[in-house]
């Protein structure tokens, strides 16, 4: 679902009451940087935005109207004058913002603009720009073309540059509760309401998430293959962890996604292990797995549990910087607990 006006964006009040009024009180900046999770609402909140600064109404305070000429080709990325970069992804699944995307992006920039108020450039996944593609970037963020705009969206500014997170200026959006999520299902996209909740759960506050998994039904489905593989880890010898490591290896789609899953599960285990006792479920993203989880806690001790989820998140930063994909999954099923213990 395309949004069309500010209140079609679910939640984030706050990010559009600031965006909004910059362009009420004349107070637009050059470069803006919207962080927060994966399918969170930041590209759909920045095309928004882009919308609303290149709106026909007459009234500022009404756009984006959503209607008008300008709106409609934003809402489909057929504007002149908005441009949306998005990153390559890698045969192992890794995301890449090249250099010649950002020279091109730059001489587009460079002419003026053909019938919008303002060029606007939306870059997503800034994160995943490489150095060479950062740098160059940085020469536009200093010397910005007039009347330019330029929107990134990452997932946090920390894993950016300071030089170019100093030069924009941030908003940072938060996850949604799983409540404003399951209503926002059963409302606006008609989900019954169980699946609404499910959902609401394993999307860990990204409503762009849930509404995927609902229209595509493969998304569940590997998930559920995910975590399959995590169990057929989990309760295997040696020798059929490493006969599994060297099988995901093989993987066309990449390791990395899979890795993900088992971290939303870790985590949610060593959450549950914190708790252990008390009368109150903590919230978990993995709302299905509740009860497998639970019995965990009474089997692996809290430290082997946080040693599985550091070193499931260290496994995924080695893939991504190229490593041995065989070796890393490997070295990770010696430090899983098994199944036994």
């Amino acid at each position: 679902m395309l949004a069309n006006s500010w209140n079609d964006i679910v939640g984030h009040d706050w990010a559009k009451e600031l965006l909004a009024g910059a362009i009420v009180y004349g107070r637009v900046g050059h470069a803006y940087l919207l962080s927060g999770p994966a399918q969170v609402g930041k590209t759909m909140l920045a095309r928004t935005f882009a919308q609303a600064l290149n709106c026909l109404a007459d009234d500022v305070a009404a756009r984006p109207c959503g209607v008008c000429r300008s709106c409609q080709l934003i809402a489909a990325d057929r504007h002149p004058d908005v441009r949306l970069v998005e990153p390559d992804t890698t045969g192992r699944g890794t995301a890449v913002l090249r250099i010649d995307q950002i020279r091109q992006l730059q001489q587009d920039l460079s002419l003026s603009a053909y019938e919008g108020r303002y060029k606007v450039a939306i870059v997503t996944q800034f994160d995943a720009a490489n150095i060479n593609a950062a740098n160059a970037f940085l020469k536009t963020l200093e010397e910005p073309p007039p009347g330019v705009v330029l929107l990134l969206t990452a997932v946090s500014a920390d894993t950016l540059l300071e030089t170019i997170t100093s030069r924009c200026r941030t908003v940072a959006l938060r996850p949604l509760p799983a409540a404003q999520i399951s209503e926002s299902l059963q409302t606006r996209w008609h989900v019954p309401a169980e699946q609404a909740t499910l959902l609401a759960h394993l999307a860990d506050g990204r409503l762009g998430w849930a509404i995927n998994a609902f229209q595509d039904k493969t998304i569940l489905q590997v998930r559920g293959q995910q975590l399959g593989q995590l169990w057929e880890g989990i309760n295997g010898r040696r020798v059929e962890r490493f006969a599994l490591a060297d099988k995901l290896s093989r993987q066309s789609e990449g390791i990395v996604p899979t890795l993900q899953t088992w971290l939303s599960w870790w985590r949610d285990l060593l959450v549950l292990a914190q708790h252990k006792g008390s009368d109150r479920t903590p919230p978990v993203t993995n709302f299905d797995e509740l009860e497998q989880l639970r019995a965990l806690t009474a089997v692996w001790p809290r430290p082997h549990i946080l040693r599985s989820l550091q070193h499931t998140n260290s496994a995924i930063w080695q893939i991504q910087r190229n490593a041995n994909t065989r070796l890393v999954l490997e070295n990770l099923f010696l430090t899983y607990p098994y199944r036994s213990n």
